[in-house]
């Protein structure tokens, strides 16, 4: 039996592959806008559309790893004292991301506003209490977990027209930019999967990879009679078969990046992959601080949509987003070293409870 790593580094290199397209398909906006309705224009944004999906479902298989691992180690209510500070921190980063683009204090609406970051930190607060209860179990859990998030898509496009406070949160064109279904549902998917890995056995996680692979391409497969067996809705955000196709591309990439880790490790220290595992485990970093390069303008001056916005051509957006990606990656690397002597000098919280 080949046995899984402390840390699985393939979620570490999907999360930083969705970190380099989640910043070219931002960089978006740098382009002429008639060239954003090309063919290689709409291409990039069909391969972008499985940026999120990555993002959650890696998001959701760390918190299930780690729950489990908590419980196995009797360690379970540190590492959910410790989940909650991680989760704090996204919601954080989501609030003053909200500060920078709208006016919290005069139009404190802004901030319930749901865009990602808000979306992956609330699923997660949702999620932990299950987590934590049935972390022992990780067999049951897998299986819990993904009836919970065929659950979410199944009911995601009944919810679409939702009215009053929670069109905050659950309804995609009146209120939340990424509601939490049908988003959530890929943090129970992922969660599934990292249930699976907490048994450090390579061959169970990869069969598991596999049946979610199966699974999502039987929802694609039956896209015309999922389409049409609920009411108006947006199919191609909510319907299940929306959500079957995206996760099915996402888990090729999963197993591709497992084949790497594990059987072709002679690789894994190449310079590409070295800056996915950058970006990956540092991926809150790397959201915010793309962000306020692209878009906000820093010192009051500088931004790249300030000198650029809706006036690249093609050679140029793609020099200004290598430009983009290089210091984002840079400015990555010295916040990570910063927040790892923050955190080495914040009190411990007890391994285990007394």
């Amino acid at each position: 039996m080949t046995t899984l790593g402390k840390r699985v580094q393939t979620f570490d290199w999907l999360r930083g592959l969705a970190v380099l397209f989640m910043i070219q398909c931002h960089a978006l906006a740098l382009l002429v806008p008639a060239l954003r309705e090309t063919p290689i224009a709409r291409l990039l944004i069909r391969i972008d559309g499985l940026v999120a999906p990555a993002f959650i479902f890696s998001a959701g298989f760390s918190l299930a790893l780690v729950q489990v691992r908590g419980a196995t180690a009797g360690t379970r209510v540190y590492r959910v004292l410790k989940t909650l500070r991680r989760i704090g921190e996204v919601l954080a980063v989501a609030t003053l991301v909200n500060w920078a683009w709208f006016p919290i204090f005069r139009e404190p609406r802004w901030l319930v506003r749901i865009d990602i970051l808000h979306c992956i930190g609330l699923s997660l607060l949702l999620a932990l209490p299950v987590l934590a209860l049935l972390g022992p179990w990780p067999k049951v859990l897998r299986w819990v977990c993904l009836a919970l998030a065929l659950a979410v898509f199944a009911i995601s496009p009944l919810f679409e027209q939702t009215d009053g406070v929670a069109a905050l949160f659950l309804n995609g064109t009146r209120g939340a930019t990424f509601p939490l279904l049908p988003w959530a549902g890929y943090v129970y998917l992922g969660a599934s999967a990292g249930a699976t890995a907490a048994l450090a056995d390579l061959a169970a996680l990869v069969r598991w990879v596999a049946l979610l692979l199966l699974l999502g391409a039987g929802l694609w497969f039956f896209t015309p009679e999922l389409f049409a067996a609920y009411p108006p809705h947006h199919p191609w955000v909510t319907n299940p078969a929306n959500a079957g196709q995206r996760w099915t591309m996402v888990m090729a990439l999963v197993l591709g990046f497992l084949a790497l880790e594990y059987r072709l490790a002679r690789f894994t220290s190449a310079a590409p992959l070295r800056v996915l595992s950058v970006f990956g485990s540092s991926s809150l970093a790397a959201y915010f601080v793309h962000q306020m390069l692209l878009f906000y303008r820093l010192f009051g001056r500088f931004s790249f949509s300030r000198y650029w916005a809706d006036q690249a051509q093609w050679p140029l957006y793609w020099v200004l987003t290598v430009a983009l990606l290089v210091m984002t990656y840079w400015l990555v690397v010295l916040i990570d070293r910063g927040y790892r002597w923050v955190d080495q000098r914040l009190p411990s919280l007890p391994a285990k409870a007394p």
